[in-house]
């Protein structure tokens, strides 16, 4: 969680909303990646997030033991990437990350996240 904390909130204006066991990662009050520890029961650790259309389906046919449709939010575009696995390509998770933030962060804080 706290790679994942530090990843996230090195982006401009990002939040960080603890829920229980969970935690959502917001830009003007909306979502960008959830950190979901055993959601609905499903003893899986991840990092979900946004991602372009059909992207999820194809990286979970990639490669399944990696990355879920999570439940709820994954028809609706976002990804699964399991953190709970041997282990974890940081470099892997800061870039779903940064895709999610790019796809929901107002244009005048993607100007800033260029100078990251």
């Amino acid at each position: 969680m706290e790679k994942l904390s530090a990843i996230c909130l090195a982006l401009p204006q990002a939040v960080r909303e603890d829920k229980g066991s969970h935690a959502s990662f917001t830009v003007s009050k909306k979502v960008f990646a959830y950190y979901l520890n055993d959601h609905h029961g499903d003893g899986i650790v991840s990092v979900c997030c946004k991602v372009l259309t059909g992207d999820n389906d194809r990286l979970i046919a990639t490669n399944p033991r990696k990355f879920i449709m999570p439940a709820y939010i994954g028809p609706r575009g976002w990804v699964g990437l399991r953190l709970d696995r041997p282990t974890v390509d940081w470099a892997e998770v800061q870039e779903l990350v940064r895709g999610s933030y790019t796809q929901t962060a107002p244009k005048r804080l993607l100007k800033l996240l260029e100078e990251i």
